[in-house]
């Protein structure tokens, strides 16, 4: 039987939601590591990217590897023997907590595409419920990957006071528009699998059923191809063929490595997770921007958000989240009186490198965090 550490809370009901509607008796899934001190003061909250769970890296209840497992642990550059360390899986996806497949009390069925439409604010928000209901006023520090680095900026927006120092990793102010191109993709890839049925695909089903296979698998891909870079592609797969026996015997089949490689990825990513999430949560990541809270201005919004201390993280072979957005987000933090240090690094694997380049983001998010002081 599989372990588990997810902890529940309940969200306040109703719980509204930005862009209207409200959720009824809904609650998120989190873990968490190592001890709350005395001051409470010792907290340190991650928002993860679109797909990752609450499972960050291992524990006693859940022995698994986690999505960051190298990162975060027991001397680890996330020390859960200092810091008290809290992972919330985001409102929409799911990992445990209320997503689109989460059943409607109003109903007694899956919300499916009636779920309310979904933005980064209400992730923010519901991470915010959550720490606070573990008595946590101010974190010392919040951790955003992806995706979750815009929910970061929404909740420090949201809730002034919140945070004292901030670590963004591989993230934006705002979608630009070649990310928003490919998710439109992904998602047109989804909707248009004659299984997806309008979002009334079987939610349970098992291989084979009704399930709109097709359209994630290829929504995957294109996410995979975006997540590395072309350096990357070309250094691990060059033109290297399939052998005979592996490729398949239809016309245009797969005949290179590097699509049985996105084959696989996308194999595994399927039926792990719910396609209706997958566009909402997508959809989410479009609509956020900065420049909402600053009169238009992307500067002007970063401005509004006041911490102490923050280290804003990028990688130049980043194509999704490019390095000149991880510098917008520096300067606009700088600007609001933050002391900010930027870390441009050269990892050859793109929007990817956070969770493959361990070493280089070892070395900046644990020195970051060693030199924070004691509230």
């Amino acid at each position: 039987m599989d372990r588990d550490a997810r902890r529940y809370f309940d969200l306040p009901s109703p719980f509204a939601m930005k862009r209207g509607g409200e959720l009824h008796g809904a609650h998120v899934a989190y873990e968490t590591w190592g001890e709350l001190n005395a001051a409470r003061d010792n907290a340190v909250l991650v928002l993860t990217g679109l797909s990752p769970s609450a499972h960050m890296t291992s524990c006693e209840q859940d022995p698994s590897p986690g999505w960051w497992q190298e990162m975060a642990g027991p001397g680890k550059a996330i020390d859960t023997t200092r810091w008290f360390v809290i992972c919330v899986n985001s409102l929409g996806s799911d990992k445990g907590s209320t997503c689109p497949a989460s059943i409607d009390p109003a109903t007694g069925e899956p919300y499916r595409l009636s779920f309310p439409e979904l933005a980064l604010e209400d992730v923010a928000n519901a991470a915010h419920a959550v720490v606070g209901s573990l008595g946590i006023t101010r974190l010392a520090c919040l951790i955003g990957c992806s995706m979750g680095g815009m929910s970061a900026l929404a909740y420090m927006l949201l809730h002034p006071g919140s945070v004292r120092a901030h670590i963004s990793v591989d993230t934006a102010p705002q979608a630009q528009p070649f990310a928003i191109a490919i998710r439109s993709l992904q998602r047109e890839a989804i909707r248009l699998d004659p299984q997806f049925n309008e979002g009334r695909y079987d939610i349970h089903a098992t291989e084979g059923g009704s399930y709109p296979d097709l359209g994630m698998s290829i929504a995957r891909k294109l996410g995979v191809i975006t997540y590395r870079s072309a350096m990357e592609w070309n250094g691990r797969f060059a033109r290297i063929r399939l052998d005979p026996e592996q490729r398949e015997d239809e016309p245009f089949g797969r005949e290179f490595q590097v699509e049985s490689y996105l084959q696989g990825h996308a194999q595994r990513f399927v039926r792990n997770f719910d396609p209706n999430s997958y566009l909402y949560l997508s959809r989410a990541s479009d609509w956020f921007d900065i420049a909402e809270y600053g009169h238009g201005s992307v500067l002007e919004g970063l401005k509004r958000i006041h911490i102490e201390r923050a280290m804003v993280i990028g990688v130049s072979t980043d194509i999704l989240f490019p390095l000149q957005q991880q510098e917008q987000i520096a300067e606009g933090l700088q600007a609001a009186g933050a002391e900010v240090e930027f870390v441009a690094l050269d990892s050859p694997q793109g929007h990817d490198a956070f969770l493959v380049d361990i070493d280089n983001y070892s070395r900046a998010i644990g020195g970051f965090l060693n030199g924070l002081p004691a509230a």
